[in-house]
């Protein structure tokens, strides 16, 4: 979830809530049920390739009935896994990206509106402490293009006291959705001033992703995460980026997180 928006991170936090219990205790034939959920400000990129950055809920929500929760990397796509075999998994993914208008870049470009995507992931665990993760997703609004992510994480952890990850990602996208964020058309050059540029497909950035959760009690932990992207390819070139962005594109997140239920 890097590129995020105040109306995206508001949704998912509504539905965090409105998905937690009334009540902390919920059997089963596997046992009582604990939820975690996490929540605090994160800074991320407004849109891609963007030089400005937006104040946001950081928002995770987790189930289980296992000894400890399952990995989930702080920067992922939201999404639950539909297929758990083994060590692989297999489920929707879900991401939002915020709109960007003319007055937001700054020169007169097309407005790309909210983009709300729907896709897929799959992800294996090579090892306990090595996982591989596939994401695609498809724009049904807004930029109306393919984004997807290519991420590996190594994970150090000691139950759910305390959790360590840490791995490199892999931004991908395709023509439509490049050229909506780093496109210019031969139109939009005359009323921009910017040269026309037509980027194809590819590879979008390069980054590193690092979080830490740590339990401070019974109950209550804190999270934090960090990540830094390098536009590359098309998009690092794009007059959009190198006159009006900017090929750096970290984020960053805090938050408090609390577990109901369980005994632990």
């Amino acid at each position: 979830m890097n590129d995020r928006n105040k109306f995206a991170a508001l949704f998912l936090t509504a539905f965090a809530l409105a998905s937690v219990p009334a009540t902390a205790q919920e059997s089963s034939e596997g046992g009582e049920k604990r939820t975690r959920l996490i929540l605090g400000p994160q800074l991320a990129p407004s849109w891609p390739g963007a030089d400005q950055f937006s104040v946001v809920p950081y928002v995770d929500f987790s189930r289980t009935r296992d000894a400890e929760f399952a990995f989930e990397a702080p920067d992922e796509s939201f999404g639950s896994p539909l297929i758990h075999s083994g060590d692989f998994a297999f489920g929707p993914a879900f991401g939002f990206v915020g709109k960007r208008k003319a007055s937001d870049i700054g020169a007169d470009l097309p407005k790309v509106g909210l983009s709300i995507e729907a896709g897929g992931f799959a992800q294996v665990h090579l090892t306990p402490t090595l996982r591989i993760r596939l994401d695609g997703r498809k724009g049904l609004s807004g930029h109306k293009g393919w984004t997807g992510e290519i991420s590996a994480d190594y994970v150090a952890r000691e139950g759910d006291d305390w959790l360590f990850s840490i791995g490199p990602r892999v931004t991908l996208g395709d023509a439509k959705y490049m050229g909506a964020y780093f496109g210019v058309t031969p139109a939009a050059a005359v009323t921009s001033g910017l040269p026309a540029y037509d980027p194809s497909g590819g590879i979008q950035s390069v980054g590193v992703t690092a979080g830490y959760h740590r339990m401070l009690g019974k109950r209550w932990g804190i999270a934090v995460y960090g990540r830094y992207d390098r536009l590359v390819g098309d998009a690092a070139d794009s007059p959009v980026t190198r006159e009006l962005g900017s090929r750096s594109q970290p984020s960053a997140g805090v938050a408090l997180s609390y577990t109901f239920g369980g005994d632990r």
